[in-house]
């Protein structure tokens, strides 16, 4: 058995011309998965579009119903970033299908991949940032519904604070949110997480890693989650338009194995989805992108799971 990985042609829906959301590359990052030869075809596991009974155990019905049906008023629209369109809406539920489905086979697998997800600005009544659901939040909800867990560890290392699902799990002890996030950075107002780790502009690798490692193991001690949620963000990078952190492609990946290599020795199941990352160069955004799978896979095998 090799390590599960989600991926669904319909993460992608078509933008207008220019704008700056890379919508390309989840594709790309499926076709380098298969082309670098770090997964095959029968690895990937298609998901379906959620109920949306689901999306409503953390967004209100109304804000749900509105942007599933193209009724969200244009200031909503513009807070979120991504003119809305019925491809845009079902890429949106598709992808939060992902992180659940990524979620249930971590359960049963040690350890899985989403190759979108982590949209954690998205709060219960209106989506920011580019986020319009709370993947991470639905998945956590959902899985508790179903009686499969109790305790969630979110493991949030996206450059930007996890301001949506800080504040969804702000009274809630059985989700426990860790944030560490460049701190002088979208949002403007932060919200506060169980652990908010704020970084200062600029951190390079070896500072970034040893901080850290400074927390992880002992939050999941302390936390002793059911399952981790991690999401690997790569706008930590040194080349990113929306960072302020300066991490290398080799930084990342040694960020991803420490990470995983942490929580799968420990005996705690990880589901990663890939989190924030905007670059002019394409290419090698997607690849920053592959290391969290590159290096899933390595701990896949180095663990027997």
């Amino acid at each position: 058995m090799d390590l599960p990985l989600i991926y669904h042609p319909d993460y992608i829906a078509p933008l207008p011309e220019g704008h700056r959301f890379p919508m390309s590359k989840f594709r790309q990052l499926y076709e380098l998965l298969l082309t670098d030869g770090i997964a095959k075809p029968q690895q990937f596991h298609a998901p379906k579009h959620p109920p949306l009974e689901w999306i409503e155990l953390v967004h209100t019905p109304e804000y749900v119903q509105a942007y599933c049906k193209g009724t969200l008023d244009s200031k909503a629209q513009r807070r979120i970033g991504l003119p809305w369109s019925p491809a845009l809406a079902n890429r949106t539920c598709i992808a939060v299908g992902g992180t659940i489905l990524a979620a249930q086979l971590a359960l049963t697998h040690g350890l899985a991949c989403n190759t979108a997800g982590g949209t954690h600005h998205a709060f219960p009544n209106y989506g920011s940032g580019f986020c319009i659901f709370n993947d991470l939040a639905i998945t956590a909800r959902v899985l508790q519904s179903m009686g499969v867990i109790q305790k969630v560890l979110i493991v949030d290392l996206d450059v930007h604070q996890g301001d949506g699902t800080a504040l969804i799990f702000q009274e809630d002890q059985s989700v426990f949110t860790f944030s560490m996030h460049c701190e002088i950075n979208f949002p403007g107002t932060k919200q506060k997480s169980d652990l908010d780790v704020p970084l200062p502009e600029g951190m390079e690798d070896d500072a970034y890693l040893q901080t850290l490692a400074s927390y992880l193991p002992d939050l999941l001690s302390q936390v002793n989650p059911d399952l981790v949620l991690y999401d690997a963000g790569v706008d930590t990078h040194l080349a990113d338009r929306l960072g302020k952190l300066s991490l290398t492609d080799t930084g990342i990946y040694r960020r991803e194995m420490q990470v995983l290599s942490t929580c799968i020795a420990k005996g705690y199941p990880v589901a990663c989805v890939i989190g924030g990352g905007y670059a002019d160069d394409l290419k090698s955004l997607v690849y920053r992108h592959s290391l969290v799978h590159r290096a899933a896979s390595e701990i896949y095998h180095q663990y027997h799971l």
